[in-house]
């Protein structure tokens, strides 16, 4: 601005003093009026400094209207800004909720979920994956599923085949009486995003109470029939009892060459009917006996009490019979009770006799001099109740062993190995599924049978 008015200045000082514009400031002998110069000096200045002044106000009008309009535009930018900042610390704090949230319901499931990418690399992984692998969030993150849990029971097929399908599929894996899941596969529905979803379900629990109580309707069921089958066989085994008796009784009135011909068959027809009585005695005393609820019972009075019924149970025609076989026991001093369903025990003890028993009667018709035997121990080891019954009766081969606790089939060929009644599928299920035990079998064919039994204590 100086500089201008500098200018401005010398160019009207040069003009003047080419129009010579000057002489006024000289006198008639050309001496120069130093009075007027100085006058007009002063008034040129005072007119620069006027001007200067009106351009400096102008200019600071100006500068203060644009200070102000800069202020309330800064203002309004600040205010806009806050606002934004607000908004998304907001935005902000309502995603980390909302991630928490999801976050939280994801770990509070009860039951295992695992997210996958498309290349089937972990991103979720709750707390009950963490608990039931061992392994915590961070130390998979990112690892191929089958590097993060082997024991899976999952291929890359199928896990394919869902992302490929966008077909939710569930797959069921159960070991019989040991474990039951139900491993959910979902794809995931964003159109950005692609991956996959596994639940997996441990419904164990849940499946052996529905079983059980299947079971137990069946048994139910089994004892109303048994009860009813021994009552209508009961009537007319009554009859033939009742009309050998009267025969029997009337043969002291012939001769004795005919009674003597007679007696040993009424004796023996009247034996094959006790023992029929005995059967459906049986029968119906465990269909009376069934309980919904297991009583403290000492495993070895229950196995004499099967050994006393078997010895009127089990008997050959004109052959061998049960109470023929000698029987040696061997109790421990320290068994204690243990719950059970007695009735039960019972029956899958007279099953064991009775394949014992059947067994024996094979060997004694093949082989001359044959002494049948039956061993049975009873102890305890540990926090269980072991029971072993063995006998030295027709042994079973390895294909018969693999049949002998299955129903109704072979697992090894067509045709059943082992006979459909000899099998012991009832007292495996009795033992396994109701008392939570383990029965085995081992056997030679020259040697004989032992089956071993395992009952929990409590």
């Amino acid at each position: 601005m100086t500089r201008k008015l500098s200018v401005c200045l010398m160019l009207c000082l040069s003009s003047v003093a080419q129009a010579g514009l000057l002489s006024p400031f000289k006198d008639e002998d050309g001496e120069t009026k130093w009075q007027y110069v100085a006058n007009f000096s002063s008034g040129v200045l005072i007119l620069t400094l006027l001007m200067v002044s009106v351009f400096l106000f102008v200019a600071h009008r100006k500068a203060t209207r644009s200070n102000r309009e800069l202020t309330e535009i800064k203002a309004t930018l600040e205010d806009r800004v806050a606002r934004r900042t607000e908004s998304l610390e907001a935005t902000t704090a309502q995603l980390a909720h909302s991630e928490a949230y999801v976050k939280s319901i994801v770990d509070s499931m009860p039951i295992m979920l695992i997210g996958l990418n498309s290349q089937m690399e972990v991103t979720q992984w709750n707390h009950v994956a963490e608990k039931t692998t061992g392994r915590p969030f961070d130390s998979v993150k990112g690892l191929n599923l089958w590097e993060a849990y082997p024991t899976i029971t999952l291929t890359p097929s199928q896990v394919e085949k869902v992302l490929e399908s966008k077909a939710t599929t569930t797959i069921k894996h159960s070991q019989r009486g040991q474990y039951y899941f139900d491993i959910t596969l979902y794809a995931l529905a964003s159109g950005t995003d692609t991956g996959i979803i596994i639940l997996v379900d441990d419904i164990t629990k849940q499946m052996k109470a529905e079983n059980q109580l299947v079971e137990r309707n069946k048994m139910s069921a089994m004892g109303e029939l048994a009860s009813a089958m021994a009552h209508d066989i009961n009537i007319p085994l009554q009859g033939i009892s009742s009309a050998i008796d009267t025969i029997h009784g009337q043969l002291s009135e012939l001769d004795d060459t005919r009674r003597q011909t007679l007696m040993p068959i009424t004796n023996k027809a009247k034996e094959n009917g006790e023992q029929a009585t005995a059967i459906v005695q049986n029968l119906l005393s465990f269909a009376a006996s069934h309980r919904d609820s297991k009583t403290q019972s000492n495993i070895a009075d229950v196995l004499d009490y099967s050994l006393g019924l078997a010895g009127t149970l089990y008997s050959q025609p004109n052959g061998l019979r049960f109470n023929d076989i000698a029987v040696h026991r061997n109790y421990g001093a320290d068994v204690p009770s243990i719950p059970c369903y007695a009735s039960e025990m019972q029956q899958v003890f007279l099953r064991l006799l009775r394949h014992a028993f059947y067994a024996i009667c094979q060997r004694a018709e093949q082989a001359s001099g044959f002494v049948p035997a039956i061993n049975v121990e009873v102890g305890k080891f540990y926090d269980s109740v072991w029971v072993k019954i063995q006998h030295n009766g027709e042994g079973l081969s390895p294909e018969e062993q693999q049949d002998v606790f299955e129903p109704f089939f072979s697992n090894t060929s067509d045709q059943p190995a082992c006979p459909v009644e000899h099998r012991l599928s009832y007292s495996h299920f009795i033992v396994t599924e109701h008392h939570k035990g383990h029965i085995a079998v081992t056997s030679g064919v020259d040697v004989g049978t032992t089956f071993h039994m395992q009952l929990p204590l409590q």
